[in-house]
């Protein structure tokens, strides 16, 4: 198959990415730029769906001249556009939708819908030290933390997820409780770095269960009576608790992550997503999957979060592979979409 250049767009929430990647020989991502709306959301606490669509339309354009302009490429060398389908949020998805769409559709050129959270299982494809299919992966973004057994693109079987709170939706929550600011994840792995090991023990939960699923909500119900056990809290107290919580997680995701690779019969295990970026579950997992020889992936700290690269990559995996492509023309999102069924 000759080589091709492949345009993806993410919008499933608060990130605008543009990216650029080649599918020559080596397989090159040639250009990405990113926005993140975090400072907008930041008064508001949250993400605000309507002021996050708008501000996707606002960002497309511009970062896709700048992308352009990067790679020394034009619109008229692009082969095919891969765009984020779903999961997220309505409108933020249709805003990327329908750039992709409308472009193709004036370029002549065909289209390729991803899953969010294909792409981010697949972005340490783009590392210096990628994985070779197949291999297991821990899916830990926002609202999502599961457990894959990933034999190529587009073959994907759930071995485990989460019941209730995902990882990154507890440590944002946790992080609200503690009195941080949003978004809440980094700025509790922050304050964790200050805590004092073993001085607040919180549980461990599904820790020991007989399957691979994950449950965190009682986590952070955990800290919320803490929090009020000690009506007042100091700094070093809540230091403290936010180690607590982060040796809580981590151990979990630890403990099932090599479990599962152990019952897949695999070597080999990707960590991605945004709390795939936190250090103390980088530091503690490379270190037990290194006694069990086992291999341990991740992408590169700036493809951990939401961005395009990611998705032009599984655009262009997927248009190699012949999984799926189609006319640019109509189209919808689906905010709601099992990473099994893409």
């Amino acid at each position: 198959m000759p080589s091709m250049l492949v345009l993806g767009i993410e919008s499933s929430c608060d990130e605008t990415g543009v990216a650029l990647y080649s599918t020559d020989a080596a397989g090159a991502l040639l250009a990405h730029a990113l926005h993140s709306q975090v400072e907008m959301h930041a008064d508001y606490g949250g993400v605000v769906p309507e002021l996050a669509s708008r501000d996707h339309i606002r960002r497309l354009v511009p970062l896709l001249r700048k992308v352009l302009a990067e790679s020394r490429q034009s619109l008229a060398a692009l082969d095919a556009i891969a765009y984020t389908q779903g999961p997220g949020l309505a409108g933020a998805l249709l805003v990327g939708a329908a750039f992709a769409e409308a472009l193709a559709t004036a370029l002549g050129i065909p289209t390729v819908p991803v899953h969010h959270l294909e792409g981010h299982l697949l972005s340490p494809l783009l590392s210096s030290r990628p994985p070779r299919f197949p291999f297991v992966a821990l899916l830990v973004s926002g609202g999502h933390s599961q457990l894959m057994r990933v034999t190529g693109v587009g073959e994907y079987e759930l071995m485990g997820e989460t019941l209730d709170d995902a990882a990154g939706e507890a440590f944002d929550k946790t992080a609200k409780l503690l009195g941080l600011g949003y978004p809440g994840g980094a700025a509790l792995a922050a304050l964790a770095e200050r805590g004092r090991s073993g001085m607040v023990k919180l549980p461990r939960p599904m820790l020991k269960s007989a399957d691979l699923d994950f449950s965190f909500s009682g986590l952070k119900t955990a800290v919320l009576i803490k929090v009020r056990e000690l009506a007042s809290v100091s700094e070093q107290q809540r230091a403290d608790i936010a180690r607590g919580f982060q040796d809580a997680i981590v151990e979990v995701l630890v403990s099932k992550a090599l479990r599962a690779v152990k019952a897949s019969g695999l070597r080999q295990l990707v960590v991605a997503g945004g709390v795939g970026a936190n250090h103390e579950l980088r530091c503690r997992l490379d270190a037990q999957a290194a006694h069990a020889r086992i291999a341990v992936f991740y992408p590169e700290l700036e493809f951990c979060t939401d961005n395009g690269a990611m998705i032009a990559l599984a655009g262009a995996l997927r248009l190699q592979a012949g999984v799926s492509s189609k006319p640019a023309g109509a189209f919808a999102v689906r905010p709601r979409w099992p990473l099994t069924g893409a």
